[in-house]
C-alpha cells in the first residue's frame, strides 16, 4: 500500500517519536523512506534582529550543522531498522510548502506535531496542521505529550 514514505525530522522529542513510527510502518510495509528537513534561513524568517546580524552567518551555519546531525540519526535508526532510507536538506524554504511540495512524489507522510494550544499555537503556528490541510496525500500525525515536548 505504502511503497515510499515522507518522514520530516525537526529534532525534537516529538519528531524522534515520528520517526520511530514512521520507521515502524515502513518495516512492515517494507517501504522506503526519505528523511527531509527544511533549513530556514534566519535572516528570512524572522529570527535575526539588527542586534543579531553580524552572528547571522555563524547561526546559519550552527543550523546546517544541526540538520546534518538531524539527517544521520534518522538515517542510523532506518540501518538498526532495516529500512532503506534517503535523506534531502532544503534550505531557504517555507517548512510547511517544503514538506506539501516533496509529499507530492510520495505515497504517505508521517510526521511529528506539538500539540500546542492557545497562545503558543498563535505565535508559533503549526509545520504539521499546515502541511496536513495543504498536501493531497495521506498523513499519519504523531503526537508529543504536552507543549514542552
Amino acid at each position: 500500500m505504502y511503497r515510499t514514505i515522507l518522514i520530516p525530522p525537526d529534532g525534537s522529542a516529538t519528531s524522534e517519536l515520528a520517526v520511530d513510527q514512521g520507521l515502524e510502518l515502513a518495516r512492515l510495509m517494507r517501504a522506503e523512506v526519505t528523511f527531509l528537513h527544511v533549513l530556514e534561513n534566519p535572516l528570512t524568517s524572522g529570527y535575526a534582529t539588527p542586534e543579531t546580524l553580524p552572528y547571522s552567518a555563524q547561526l546559519y551555519q550552527d543550523l546546517k550543522d544541526s540538520a546534518g546531525g538531524i539527517l544521520q540519526r534518522a538515517t542510523d535508526k532506518a540501518a538498526r531498522a532495516g529500512v532503506q532510507a534517503k535523506t534531502t536538506l532544503v534550505e531557504n524554504r517555507d517548512p510547511v510548502q517544503a514538506i506539501v511540495d516533496a509529499s507530492e512524489k510520495f505515497d504517505a507522510v508521517v510526521m511529528g506535531t506539538h500539540g500546542r494550544r492557545g497562545f503558543n499555537r498563535w505565535m508559533f503556528g503549526s509545520v504539521a496542521e499546515g502541511a496536513l490541510r495543504r498536501s493531497r496525500k495521506p498523513f499519519l500525525m504523531i503526537r508529543g505529550g504536552s507543549d514542552e515536548d
